[in-house]
C-alpha cells in the first residue's frame, strides 16, 4: 500500500509544470519579505532583479503594436508592485536594525545609490528624490490613470456598436464563423484589458505616494533608533541614516517610474500594425518640419548673448537629417519606379493610379453566389445602429431556408450600387440578375390577399416576391390596414420575403459539389460505411450533386440524406443517369414529399389525369424511347394540357388544398418537367411515391376540354 502511495506521488510531481511554478514562487517570496528579515546581500539580488523586471516591461511596453498584445500588464503590474513594496519594508527593517553599523548595512546597492545621489549633501539628496516622486506620482501617474478611465469608458460604451458591426459582416458574408468568433473574443478582450488597467493606474498611483511615506519614516524612524538606542549623536544618526534611505527610496523608484511610464505608453498607444518606435520614427520624420525648426534654431542663435555654437551646431544636425531623410525617400521612389519598369509590359496602362502595373489574376473578381444590391436610399435598413433589420431579416431566411432544404445557404453578400435608383434593389445568384424591387423607407407594405374591405392612401405598387397588389403606407395607418384585410409589413421585411422567393426558386442552382461534398462528410460522421460505399465505389460526386439539384429543382428537400443514399447505393447498379435516379431515389423519400403536402390532414386530397389522355400522354412517349428532353407534343393538344392543368390548380387552390396531380411513373418526370414553369404551384407525384398506409382523396379530374370562344 506504501509502495502504491510513493508511485501515485511520484507521478503527481511528474505532471507538475514547472513553467508554471514561477508566479506562485514570486507570491510566496513577496510574503516572505514583508515578515521574514533578510541579508544584505539578498537584498542585493533582489533590487537589482526589480530593476531588470522594470526594464524588461518597460522595453516589451514600447515594442507592441497593439494593447492587447501585452494583455497581462495589468497583473505584471500588480505583482511588481507588491514586490517593490515587499523590498521596501524588508529594507526598511534592516535599516533601522543594523543601520548604525555603517552605510553598508542595508547591501552595496542601496548604499551606491545613496552616495551617488547625495554626493555629501543630504537635503540635495532628499529634494532629488521628492523631484522623483511628484514626477512619477503627478505628471506620469495621474495623466495615465485619467487616459485608462476613460478609454475604458469610451471602450465598453463602444462594445454594443462594434457587436453589431461583426454580425453585419458575417451575414453579409464579409466573414466566416471562426473570424466572427475571433472577433467578438478581441472585443471582449480588450474590454476586460481596459477595465483592469483602468483599476492597476491606481496601484502605481498608490506606490508613488507609499514610497514617500517610506521615506519620511526611515529617516525619522532610524534618526531615533540611532540617537536613543545607539547613542549616536544627531550628524553621524542623519549621515547614516539620510544615506541608506535616500539610497534604499532611490533603488525602489527607479523601477516605479519605469512601470508609471510603461503603463502610460500602453494605454496611451493607438493600435496600428507598427510599434512605438517605428511610429515615432515614420510620423516625426517629416523633411518639411526639420527644415522649419533648423531656421528657427539659427535665428535663434544669431541673437546677442545666445550660444550660438550649440544653437548652430544643432540647428545643422536638424537640417542634415531632413536632407537624409528626403534623400532616401527619393530613392526609395526611383527603386520602386525601376522595379515597375522591368516587371512591365504592354498591358501595364490597364491601372491609372499605377500605369506601370501589370495585370493579374488577382485583379478579376469572382461573382457572388448570393448578392443583395441596394440603392443609397436604402441604406438605413442595412444599419443595425439606426434600427435597420434588414441584416436581420436576411439571417433568419437564410437559416429557415437551410433547414427547409436541407443544406447550408451561402452567404448573402449586401451591398450598396450607385447605378440603382434610391429606393430600388436586385438579387443577383451567380452574378445574374434574378428579382428586383422597390421599398420605401420610413414606410410598410400594405399588401392585398384577394379580398379587401377598403381602400388606403398611400402610394400603390406591387408586392415584390408574388406580384400582389399592395400600397406603401405610412406606419400610423398599420392598424387601420389590417382591419380592412391587409397584410402589413415593413421594408425590410418585404425585401426578405422576396429575397426568400427568390432562393427557393434557385435552390437547385445553389447547392455544387461544395455542398454535396460537405453533406457527405456530415453524413459520414455517423454513417461512414454508406457514404464509403456510394461515393466514389460506386457513383462519382457530380452524379449524387445531379441527383439532389434534380430533387430541389422539383421542389423535395434533401434533408434525409440518408434515405437519399441508401436509395443511390440500390439504384446506381441499375443507372447511372441523374434523371433515372432521381425517378428511384422519391420513392424512398415519399412519407417526406407527403408530408410538406397534407398541412395537418389525414387525407391527401389529389388530382388524376382523364385516362384517356394520360394513355395519349404515355403514346407519345413511347414514341419518343424515354427521351424526355426531346418530347414534343402536338401545340393543341400542348395547349389544351396545360390550360386544363391550369383551371384544375386554381379550382383546388380556391377550394384550400393543395394542388397534387398523381401520374404514373413512367409520365411523372416528363409532366413535372413541363408543368414547372407553365403551371404556378402544382405538384406531381407518382403512384409510388405514395405510402401504401396514406388515405387518398380524388377531388379533381384534369381534363381536355374544347376552348369555348
Amino acid at each position: 500500500m506504501a509502495t502504491l502511495s510513493l508511485s501515485n506521488l511520484r507521478q503527481a510531481v511528474s505532471q507538475i509544470d514547472a513553467t508554471g511554478l514561477g508566479i506562485p514562487a514570486l507570491v510566496l517570496l513577496i510574503m516572505s519579505m514583508l515578515v521574514l528579515p533578510l541579508p544584505a546581500w539578498l537584498l542585493d539580488i533582489l533590487f537589482t532583479f526589480n530593476i531588470l523586471v522594470g526594464l524588461i516591461v518597460i522595453m516589451v511596453a514600447i515594442g507592441v503594436t497593439r494593447p492587447l498584445e501585452f494583455s497581462a500588464f495589468p497583473a505584471i503590474l500588480l505583482l511588481t508592485t507588491m514586490l517593490r513594496l515587499a523590498l521596501n519594508v524588508a529594507s526598511t527593517r534592516v535599516v533601522l536594525v543594523e543601520g548604525h553599523t555603517g552605510p553598508d548595512a542595508a547591501g552595496l546597492v542601496i548604499q551606491a545609490f545613496g552616495e551617488f545621489v547625495i554626493a555629501g549633501n543630504y537635503f540635495v539628496g532628499i529634494i532629488v528624490f521628492a523631484i522623483l516622486v511628484i514626477i512619477n506620482f503627478v505628471v506620469i501617474t495621474k495623466g495615465a490613470g485619467r487616459v485608462s478611465e476613460v478609454t475604458a469608458r469610451f471602450t465598453l460604451d463602444a462594445m454594443p456598436g462594434k457587436q453589431m458591426a461583426i454580425d453585419a459582416d458575417l451575414n453579409s458574408g464579409v466573414i466566416d464563423q471562426e473570424t466572427a468568433k475571433r472577433r467578438r473574443e478581441e472585443i471582449s478582450q480588450e474590454a476586460d484589458f481596459f477595465g483592469s488597467m483602468d483599476g492597476a493606474s491606481k496601484f502605481v498611483k498608490g506606490d508613488a505616494i507609499a514610497g514617500l511615506l517610506i521615506l519620511l519614516i526611515n529617516i525619522l524612524g532610524g534618526m531615533v533608533v540611532g540617537m536613543t538606542q545607539h547613542d549616536l549623536s544627531l550628524s553621524d544618526a542623519s549621515a547614516i541614516y539620510i544615506l541608506l534611505t535616500v539610497g534604499d527610496g532611490l533603488v525602489a523608484q527607479i523601477p516605479a517610474l519605469f512601470l508609471s511610464l510603461a503603463t502610460a505608453i500602453v494605454v496611451t498607444r493607438v493600435t496600428t500594425s507598427e510599434s512605438m518606435t517605428e511610429q515615432a520614427t515614420s510620423q516625426l520624420s517629416k523633411p518639411s518640419a526639420l527644415f522649419i525648426s533648423a531656421g528657427i534654431l539659427a535665428i535663434l542663435g544669431l541673437v546677442p548673448g545666445m550660444p550660438a555654437m550649440v544653437f548652430l551646431s544643432l540647428a545643422a544636425v536638424a537640417a542634415g537629417i531632413g536632407l537624409l531623410v528626403l534623400k532616401t525617400r527619393y530613392e526609395k521612389e526611383d527603386a520602386d519606379k525601376l522595379a515597375s519598369d522591368a516587371g512591365g509590359n504592354g498591358a501595364a496602362g490597364d491601372d491609372p493610379n499605377n500605369p506601370n502595373k501589370e495585370l493579374d489574376w488577382d485583379d478579376l473578381d469572382t461573382v457572388d453566389v448570393i448578392g443583395l444590391e441596394i440603392g443609397y436610399g436604402l441604406i438605413p435598413l442595412v444599419n443595425a445602429e439606426t434600427g435597420g433589420q434588414l441584416m436581420t431579416r436576411v439571417k433568419g431566411v437564410r437559416k429557415k431556408l437551410s433547414a427547409e432544404l436541407g443544406y447550408l445557404i451561402q452567404p448573402v453578400r449586401i451591398r450598396d450600387s450607385l447605378t440603382l435608383d434610391p429606393d430600388h434593389y436586385t438579387i443577383i445568384i451567380n452574378g445574374v440578375v434574378r428579382g428586383k424591387g422597390e421599398a420605401k423607407v420610413g414606410r410598410e407594405l400594405a399588401i392585398s390577399p384577394g379580398q379587401v374591405y377598403g381602400t388606403l392612401e398611400g402610394i400603390p405598387t406591387k408586392e415584390p416576391a408574388f406580384g400582389l397588389d399592395a400600397v406603401w403606407i405610412d406606419p400610423s395607418q398599420r392598424d387601420y390596414a389590417r382591419t380592412l384585410g391587409y397584410t402589413v409589413v415593413d421594408a425590410a421585411t418585404a425585401i426578405a420575403t422576396h429575397l426568400n422567393k427568390v432562393l427557393r426558386d434557385s435552390a437547385s442552382e445553389l447547392l455544387s459539389r461544395d455542398e454535396t461534398q460537405q453533406l457527405l462528410d456530415k453524413l459520414a460522421s455517423k454513417f461512414p460505411k454508406l457514404v464509403e460505399d456510394v461515393v466514389p465505389a460506386k457513383l462519382p460526386l457530380g452524379v449524387v450533386t445531379k441527383v439532389l439539384q434534380t430533387l430541389l429543382e422539383e421542389g423535395v428537400s434533401i434533408r434525409d440524406m440518408r434515405s437519399i443514399m441508401e436509395a443511390l447505393s440500390d439504384a446506381c447498379s441499375k443507372t447511372q443517369d441523374p434523371a433515372e435516379l432521381t425517378g428511384l431515389v422519391r420513392p424512398r423519400i415519399g412519407r417526406m414529399i407527403i408530408q410538406t403536402l397534407l398541412e395537418n390532414q389525414e387525407t391527401l386530397p389529389v388530382m388524376t389525369l382523364d385516362p384517356a389522355l394520360e394513355q395519349m400522354l404515355h403514346n407519345v412517349l413511347q414514341q419518343h424511347r424515354g427521351d424526355l428532353a426531346n418530347v414534343v407534343l402536338e401545340p393543341g393538344l400542348a395547349e389544351g394540357l396545360f390550360r386544363a392543368l391550369r383551371n384544375s390548380t386554381k379550382n383546388v387552390e380556391e377550394a384550400g388544398n393543395n394542388a397534387v396531380l398523381v401520374v404514373s411513373p413512367v409520365l411523372r418526370p416528363w409532366l413535372s418537367r413541363a408543368a414547372r414553369h407553365r403551371v404556378e404551384g402544382l405538384t406531381v407525384l407518382s403512384y409510388a411515391e405514395i405510402p401504401d398506409d396514406q388515405s387518398v382523396k380524388v377531388i379533381e379530374t384534369v381534363e381536355i376540354r374544347e376552348k369555348t370562344e
